[in-house]
């Protein structure tokens, strides 16, 4: 019989976790805000605090997957990890921690994993064209399925990146806004550049959004004060509740976004900055309508470790 594999997402803000049995069916889903990025884009590198955050909660992590018997994992590190100089050290300790290989992701692979993954549940709806925005704190990927390939495009845009370099952790005034548009706007240019066939889907593209910005997005337009995947996964996101959102919580310190049912602790200062930039790509999509799924480049990473993944 088939053993559980583990798949580890070292993600610019949080470090997950998902072991799925042979069949493809999640037995642990962890998640822990790390900030594994924090900093990077002044230093170049990975601060010794962060790399002590991500490499604690790997320990803990290790612990998880022996309990579960599994013997057979992928630890993927993605914008972070990229960017920095002692990435290559990162992910050295990594795979001491976890016993299992871990590998930083180009953006196009992370573009892939993440498509595969957050698709493994979505019904057909008539054959529609289908693309994954997946926000990160680093970066934001963009991929769909076209001519019976994956095509990718990743961002150098995330929610931790925008907050640092452009709007803050604090309530956002219109100079803060304005930087933040023009930033996003930026590499959205460049995005349409580089992968011209995701803007040229046409106006009946389903668009599914995932990773914490997404998901913390449908907790609260669900005022839920506890986490329900049964909630969250495929709720229906207009893009007019991502503006309101976006400018409600662009009002208020993080603490009180902290008091907000649905908030996930460690996103409330970086959540605003993720909110423009999914607007932004709806915008540039032509697309008023987003799908949050909870399934994502775990599963997607998950999918390709199991014997069966043809």
């Amino acid at each position: 019989m088939a053993e559980p594999v583990a798949a580890v997402d070292c993600g610019s803000n949080s470090t997950r976790l998902i072991v799925t049995d042979a069949a493809g069916r999640a037995m642990a889903r962890e998640m822990r805000i790390t900030r594994l990025a924090e900093g990077v884009d002044a230093s170049g590198e990975l601060s010794e605090a962060a790399l002590a955050r991500t490499l604690t909660v790997l320990e803990e992590y290790r612990g998880l997957c022996a309990r579960a018997g599994v013997t057979r994992g992928l630890c993927a590190a993605t914008s972070a990890v990229r960017d920095a100089r002692n990435g290559a050290e990162f992910l050295e300790r990594a795979r001491a921690v976890l016993g299992f290989d871990a590998v930083v992701l180009s953006g196009e692979d992370e573009a892939t994993y993440s498509f595969e993954g957050a698709t493994i549940d979505l019904d057909d709806d008539d054959g529609r064209p289908v693309a994954i925005l997946d926000v990160g704190g680093g970066s934001t990927e963009i991929a769909a399925r076209i001519d019976g390939r994956v095509v990718g495009y990743s961002m150098q845009v995330g929610c931790v990146r925008v907050t640092e370099r452009a709007l803050g952790p604090g309530p956002v005034d219109a100079e803060r806004a304005a930087r933040a548009r023009a930033m996003i706007g930026s590499a959205l240019d460049g995005a349409a550049a580089g992968a011209p066939a995701l803007f040229a889907l046409g106006p009946e593209l389903r668009l599914v959004g995932l990773a914490g910005t997404v998901s913390t997005l449908a907790q609260l337009d669900a005022g839920l004060d506890h986490y329900d995947r049964s909630v969250v996964h495929h709720r229906r996101l207009t893009r007019a509740a991502v503006v309101d959102w976006r400018d409600r919580l662009g009002s208020e310190p993080p603490a009180a976004r902290l008091g907000r049912p649905g908030m996930v602790p460690g996103r409330e200062d970086v959540i605003v900055a993720g909110l423009y930039v999914v607007e932004a790509v709806m915008d540039r999509l032509g697309v008023e309508e987003l799908l949050s799924s909870e399934s994502d480049i775990l599963d997607g990473i998950a999918a390709r470790l199991r014997p069966s993944f043809a």
